[in-house]
C-alpha cells in the first residue's frame, strides 16, 4: 500500500469514528518524530503494539480486503499466562461495505465483535476439525449478545448496529459490511496479531508499504524501524 493511501484512510477512519461519537486516545495523534521522542515513556504502547493498523492483507486491493484497526489498548501475555493482571485488549476498527475480512481463526483470543454504527456487518461462520482446522462441514455455537445460537457451516450472522457476536478459538470468521460501512469495536483477550492469527488462505496479516511521502502517524507495523 502507498504510504500516501494510509495517510488517507487513517484521516477518514478518524471522521467516522468521531461521527459515531468515539474519541482516539491522545497518543493517536503524534507525529512519528513526537512518539520517537516519547518512546521511553510510551514503551508498553510500543511493546503492545497499541495504535493504527491498516492492512490490505498483503493483498493490493485494500477496497475488496482490507481492514482499518486502532488498538486501544492490549495486555501482555505473561499476565494471561499466569491468570491474572491485564488479559484484555480492545480495539475500534472499520469494515467498509464489501470489503472483505478473510476467513481466520485464533489460538488463544476470545473476542466479542460489536457494530459500534453505520450498516450491517455480515459475520460468517465455520467450525473447526478435532486439530482446530478450518472444516467446512463443520458448525458450531457462538453467543449473540449474551444468547446462545448455534450455527451450520457458512452461516452468516446479519449484526446491526448495537448487536455483537461472542467468538472463542477455533471460530473461524470472515467478515464485511454490507449496505455501507461499519463501525466495529473489538474487545478480547491479550491480542498478538503477529502469532495469534490463523487464515484459511496463505495470506499476510500486515501491508507492505510503499514510501511515495512522509507518515502522518505511525502504523504499529512502522515501530519496529521507527521506534526500535
Amino acid at each position: 500500500m502507498k504510504r500516501s493511501t494510509i495517510n488517507r484512510i487513517m484521516a477518514e477512519a478518524d471522521d467516522m469514528i468521531r461521527r459515531y461519537g468515539f474519541c482516539l486516545p491522545p497518543f493517536a495523534y503524534w507525529s512519528p518524530d513526537a512518539f520517537k521522542s516519547r518512546a521511553n515513556d510510551a514503551r508498553h504502547l510500543i511493546d503492545v503494539r497499541c495504535g493504527w493498523d491498516i492492512t490490505d492483507y498483503g493483498d493490493g486491493d485494500f477496497d475488496r480486503m482490507g481492514l482499518f484497526l486502532f488498538t486501544l489498548r492490549n495486555g501482555v501475555q505473561r499476565d494471561l499466562a499466569k491468570g491474572g493482571g491485564m488479559c484484555y485488549a480492545e480495539k475500534l476498527l472499520i469494515s467498509r461495505q464489501d470489503q472483505l475480512s478473510p476467513m481466520h481463526t485464533h489460538v488463544l483470543k476470545a473476542e466479542d465483535i460489536i457494530n459500534r454504527g453505520g450498516a450491517t456487518l455480515v459475520v460468517e461462520l465455520y467450525g473447526s476439525d478435532a486439530a482446530g482446522g478450518f472444516a467446512e462441514d463443520q458448525g458450531g455455537v457462538v453467543w449473540c449478545d449474551g444468547i446462545r445460537r448455534a450455527f451450520a457451516p457458512g452461516d452468516k450472522l446479519r449484526l446491526a448496529p448495537g448487536e455483537s457476536v461472542t467468538l472463542r478459538p477455533g471460530d473461524w470468521h470472515a467478515f464485511w459490511g454490507e449496505g455501507g460501512d461499519v463501525l466495529i469495536g473489538e474487545v478480547s483477550t491479550v491480542n498478538d496479531d503477529e502469532t495469534d492469527n490463523i487464515f484459511r488462505a496463505p495470506i499476510g496479516r500486515f501491508a507492505l508499504v510503499e514510501e511515495d511521502e512522509d507518515p502522518t502517524h505511525l502504523l504499529v507495523s512502522d515501530y519496529a524501524r521507527w521506534l526500535g
